[in-house]
Order: C-alpha cells, then sequence, then structure tokens
C-alpha cells in the first residue's frame, strides 16, 4: 500500500532504556537507517563512585542525554527511536523522551539484572507498553525467557526474549514484538 498524499504521514516513536552498559546505543545504531545521533561522553573521574561498573569494566564512553534513530517502514509510516540514557543521574529525561512513546524496550544484561528494575518501573507506573529484551552477551550464561520473567516478577502478558542487539535481524524482531504487545495492549483496552 503506498501513501496517499492525502493520508496524515505516521510517526511511532519508541524508547530503548535500561542499566549502563546493556546495549541500548548499540541497538539503536544496528537498526536505524541513519547514522544515529549519539550524545556519548568519556567517563570521566566524576563517575567514580557514583557509576557501578562492575562487569562492565571496558566501557569507556556513556550516554549523557539520548541516542536517536530512524527507520522508515514504508512512505509516510516512519519509526523513531530514542535510546535513554542509563545512569540514575540523567534519568530527569526520561519524562521529555517517553512523551508520545508507543512504548519501549527494557534491555536486560542478567549479569547485572537489576539494573533493569528502574526502567520497568518508570513504564510499569505510567501504563506504558514495554517488552523485556535480554542481550545475549558473549560469554554471559544464558537464562530462558520464562526464567528472567520470574527474577523480574513481570506481568505473564509482558513479553520476554532474548536478542543480540549487535545484529540488525535480531533487533528488528525485538522492534516488532514490542509494536504487537503496544497494538494487542490499545485493542484490549479499547473493548
Amino acid at each position: 500500500m503506498a501513501f496517499a498524499p492525502s493520508e496524515e504521514p505516521v510517526a511511532l516513536k519508541i524508547l530503548v532504556a535500561g542499566g549502563f552498559g546493556v546495549g541500548k546505543t548499540t541497538l539503536v545504531g544496528a537498526i536505524s537507517e541513519i547514522r544515529p545521533l549519539r550524545t556519548e561522553e568519556v567517563l570521566s573521574d566524576r563517575g567514580v563512585g557514583v557509576d557501578d561498573t562492575d562487569g562492565v569494566e571496558g566501557k569507556t564512553t556513556t550516554t549523557v542525554a539520548m541516542d536517536f534513530g530512524r527507520i522508515t517502514i514504508r512512505e509516510g509510516l516512519v519509526v523513531y527511536l530514542f535510546g535513554t540514557p542509563g545512569q540514575e543521574r540523567f534519568w530527569f529525561m526520561w519524562d521529555e523522551l517517553s512523551y508520545g512513546a508507543l512504548g519501549a524496550v527494557v534491555l536486560a544484561d542478567t549479569r547485572r539484572l537489576t539494573d533493569c528494575f528502574p526502567s520497568i518501573d518508570y513504564f510499569e507506573q505510567r501504563g506504558t507498553p514495554f517488552i523485556v529484551a535480554v542481550n545475549c552477551f558473549d560469554g554471559a550464561e544464558t537464562h530462558e525467557p520464562e526464567d528472567v520473567r520470574i527474577a523480574l516478577d513481570l506481568d505473564p502478558d509482558v513479553p520476554v526474549l532474548l536478542c543480540d542487539v549487535r545484529r540488525r535481524a535480531s533487533a528488528k524482531v525485538v522492534l516488532v514484538t514490542l509494536v504487537e504487545h503496544a497494538l494487542k495492549m490499545l485493542t484490549a483496552a479499547q473493548r
């Protein structure tokens, strides 16, 4: 179906959230059709004692505002991706970034699973549709999605899936799962 000039273009906004070093910037970069906007800065001594780098000792940069990417589905239908900052001191940005969002992907790292609780709490409290995508890092133990669901105490209707955010095809599955979940929630709310 082609975009008719009389139709209004549609833009969908999706957030990518999760803890520090979980792969938000990588996911946006893997799937975006444009060179993503990144607001990364080198980790500095100001983060010592503030930023928990256990498990991500090799990380040298951090997102201080947002990541931004775009995907054109077809003429007149575009998806905008906004990666949120993962560190607590930048969470004040989330309210602005989440305004008007269709839903959110909460990325999880099973080596630091508790880091995704603030994102889950944020979206649950606001009634924002979200899914949990477990980024399977090289060398990390793999857990079944249902085990992750139990560990995070998620409702049974929240999708949980394994992914590799470095791979475009995997990132695509994550985003499709979120859109399907958001549509399902919207349909259920309209009944």
